[in-house]
């Protein structure tokens, strides 16, 4: 099944391929600060033309709405199948800085690591490119059709994918998609993602008076916004940890007995998690070890609450306004739009009197995803990864969000099996992935390649 031939040109240059990925990394694609706009056009023109030099015979740039999307094919024949390659080239706010060991944009290698924003999510994607380049170098061609669609805009919920994947769903067509974007288990315990959870996101605005108050005046007289929005926040869980939005749980698939197993199969000690995390102790939904609530139950999270004065020292406000950010992260069969139906009920039914309450809905929701663990295609990468990293992987679930998987498979029908290597600290300051790992990522591409095209 190993590509040998592939794998040793990969070793032979790999201080080549890490310089090249070095000036990936140096770009400072971030999607969701406007001032870079120019930085995300440039890392789509890197992108193309690392495609192209890899030897991609079609390598392009296409617009959309947003960030444009860089699209690449090379198909070999119609008698072999299609892998469609995932990846986003955008990447988070490097913020906070001062956090930084290291300059974000500066990759750092220390202790065999490569530190860098994007060196775990989602610039690994190069990792395809370097298999396509050694594929090509040492065999002439794949030995199966590949197509590639790398997007600018996952960072901010991939908002013109859906419509990329509609306006182009012909020449998407495929037989699987392979993500370079996610992460293994372990750094040497490789694992295969069978499900991603959904997000819904909104805020909640809750306004008193036509004016902030002096609370010594007013206070007593008129409903404060800041009591009534963390009245209502509260309402929505019990002390056991249970959402108490009516419906929230009408439509979650219960996690099967066999599921179940293969949550309990993944080595994870919830004591070390708890000193970790440095918290007193674990909390969720009673009823759920750690590893089932964050991979299998739903959850309805404040990420933010802010109103009234927020500087040094005391001010006697009584504030006009108070906001709150939410997200839930959604299971198999919820839909986003059905539980911001519900939330936005349950304010209706939950708001104090004296203020008024509101929903706003952000965009870039996203459907869960969960597939079937007997694929064809999960079958050939749980024998490549074991092939490569020497022990079988695990069969795991993921608390985050992958857009695209369930977008593609409500547009083009086909499953994501996700390949990328594992990294860490992503979202945060002092980002890293194995050095190692962009050999041994490409590989793992390179050899499923090899073995689909075999119909292994």
């Amino acid at each position: 099944m190993a590509d040998k031939a592939a794998a040793d040109y990969l070793k032979g240059h790999h201080d080549d391929f890490r310089n090249r990925y070095f000036e990936f990394l140096r770009i400072p694609s971030q999607s969701a600060l406007t001032a870079h706009r120019a930085d995300m056009a440039r890392a789509a023109e890197w992108v193309a033309a690392a495609l192209r030099a890899a030897g991609c015979p079609t390598a392009e740039i296409v617009p959309t709405e947003g960030h444009p999307v860089v699209y690449g094919e090379w198909l070999v024949g119609k008698d072999r199948p299609t892998a469609l390659v995932y990846g986003h080239y955008d990447v988070q706010p490097a913020d906070p800085v001062d956090l930084w060991e290291t300059a974000p944009f500066e990759p750092t290698v220390r202790n065999g690591r490569i530190y860098a924003r994007g060196a775990a999510d989602d610039k690994r994607l190069y990792c395809t490119i370097m298999a396509l380049e050694a594929v090509a170098r040492t065999a002439g061609k794949p030995a199966c059709n590949l197509k590639f669609m790398f997007e600018g805009e996952e960072e901010i919920g991939s908002p013109s994918l859906p419509g990329f994947l509609r306006e182009h769903r012909g020449r998407l067509a495929c037989d699987v998609l392979l993500s370079a974007d996610g992460s293994m288990f372990d750094f040497e315990r490789p694992s295969l993602t069978l499900a991603y959870k959904g997000i819904a996101s909104c805020q909640i605005d809750v306004r008193g008076a036509r004016v902030d108050l002096h609370s010594g005046g007013h206070g007593g007289g008129v409903a404060n916004p800041l009591h009534a929005l963390a009245t209502i926040l509260a309402s929505m869980h019990d002390a056991d940890g249970r959402i108490s939005v009516a419906g929230f749980y009408s439509d979650v698939k219960p996690i099967t007995a066999a599921e179940k197993a293969d949550i309990a199969s993944v080595p994870f000690d919830e004591e070390a998690y708890r000193r970790d995390l440095q918290v007193p102790a674990l909390f969720g939904e009673v009823g759920y070890t750690t590893l089932e609530r964050q991979w299998a139950r739903p959850t309805l999270e404040v990420n933010g609450m802010w109103g009234g004065f927020q500087g040094d020292g005391s001010k006697t406000v009584l504030p006009r306004e108070a906001h709150a950010k939410i997200t839930c992260r959604l299971v198999a069969d919820q839909d986003p739009d059905r539980i911001l139906d519900l939330i936005e009920a349950h304010l209706r039914s939950h708001t104090p009197p004296g203020v008024t309450a509101t929903l706003h809905r952000f965009p870039g929701k996203a459907k869960p995803y969960m597939m079937p663990r007997d694929l064809p295609e999960v079958k050939i990468a749980a024998d490549v990864l074991e092939d490569i990293y020497g022990v079988a992987p695990l069969y795991t679930r993921a608390g985050g969000t992958l857009p695209v998987t369930q977008m593609v498979q409500d547009t083009l029908g086909v499953w994501t099996v996700g390949l990328a290597p594992k990294g860490e600290n992503v979202h945060a300051p002092n980002e890293f992935m194995l050095e190692k790992d962009l050999e041994r990522g490409a590989r793992v591409f390179a050899d499923f390649w090899q073995a689909y095209g075999a119909g292994r």
